[in-house]
């Protein structure tokens, strides 16, 4: 894709089992390991989406070790 043409792809928000947040394409079968977060719609809106809700980048795993 040439840098002036729009992205029009519509993207997915996925989720693995860390908690730790990524786009895929919709169209797409997830990746292994990763479920889908519930949002989907342009790139934009996708990653402002996980600027919201991924508000601790350590993985659920570490957060959990040092809870305990």
């Amino acid at each position: 894709m040439s840098t002036n043409e729009e992205d029009t792809t519509i993207y997915k928000v996925v989720v693995n089992h860390e908690e730790q947040y990524s786009i895929w394409p919709a169209d797409r079968e997830n990746p292994l390991g990763w479920r889908e977060a519930g949002r989907s719609g342009l790139k934009a809106e996708c990653l402002d989406y996980i600027k919201e809700v991924w508000t601790d980048m350590r993985p659920l795993s570490l957060r959990k070790k040092m809870e305990g």
